[in-house]
């Protein structure tokens, strides 16, 4: 296991849960001028916060909601 791996598992999972956008930001990847996508999809603060709660399962002051840490009820039993 090494360090490149976990950024990528870890930037992956936030990508398939929250886009694009704020996997980019997440990363600290910057906008590039040439790429005209990233002006109109850029990631704000307290997503960026909302992924990181989602992810450890702990709060974090700067999400604008608490995510739901837990999964949800089994209810076909």
């Amino acid at each position: 296991m090494s360090t490149h791996w976990l950024r990528h598992t870890t930037l992956t999972w936030v990508e398939r849960h929250f886009g694009h956008a704020i996997a980019r930001a997440y990363a600290g990847h910057h906008d590039h001028p040439d790429d005209s996508t990233s002006i109109y999809t850029r990631a704000q603060l307290p997503e960026l916060a909302t992924a990181l709660a989602t992810l450890t399962g702990e709060p974090h002051p700067l999400t604008l909601e608490q995510p739901d840490t837990h999964p949800p009820a089994d209810r076909t039993r």
